[in-house]
């Protein structure tokens, strides 16, 4: 990822924050020069600067039978903005661009098949998940025909051993355009660009002491 240094996040809450949000990533491998990519939602555990990432794949997903390097993508907000929002866009000649948050998890996977560990992700998921739907339905190892599904999954555990956090969020103009971007964005209809916004506020809040 090209990550300049204006827009490089060292605080890993801030991968915590990214991964509460939207805890479903992007999982990217690679076997013979071949990428492989699924779209998964992650149980997502963090103990000081050991991270790990544990989900399931559909047994016949042809990534079911990797283990070794991987990188999972946790995609934050994201909004565009607008060259007209800057006071100064005449004498720079500002253009259009994206402000956005990212995280690039970079580590080994390893795969998992046994019964119990299997149906303690998919019931680690279900209550997280219900709960944020206002649903009741669980997981139940006891009966016959929920535990036979598991055959049906692989579960994989990402040991992660690097992180690169990029919040492109216009740290690199004058605190003037980011007010008026972030004021902006805040206006807007979608709820992404307004969570945006609050990051923007968030590091700018930081870099004025406030």
């Amino acid at each position: 990822m090209y990550l300049p240094r204006a827009f490089a996040e060292t605080d890993l809450a801030a991968l915590d924050d990214l991964a509460r949000r939207d805890p479903f990533i992007t999982l990217v491998t690679v076997r013979d020069g071949d990428p492989t990519v699924s779209h998964l939602p992650v149980l997502y555990r963090r103990e000081g600067d050991r991270v790990e990432l544990i989900g399931h794949w559909a047994r016949p997903n042809p990534q079911a039978r990797h283990d070794g390097a991987a990188l999972a993508i946790f995609q934050g907000p994201h909004a565009y903005v607008s060259p007209g929002w800057y006071p100064d866009k005449e004498e720079a000649a500002r253009v259009p661009t994206w402000n956005y948050a990212v995280a690039h998890l970079r580590g080994t996977l390893s795969t998992f098949e046994d019964e119990a560990s299997l149906a303690g992700v998919v019931e680690q998921l279900s209550v997280e998940h219900e709960a944020t739907v206002g649903g009741d339905w669980r997981f139940e190892i006891e009966r016959d025909d929920q535990r036979r599904q598991l055959r049906g999954i692989v579960g994989f555990r990402l040991d992660v051993e690097s992180i690169a956090l990029k919040f492109k969020l216009s740290q690199n103009h004058p605190m003037a355009n980011r007010e008026a971007v972030a004021s902006r964005l805040e206006s807007q209809s979608r709820e992404a660009s307004r969570d945006t916004a609050a990051l923007m506020r968030e590091r700018m809040n930081e870099a004025t002491g406030d």
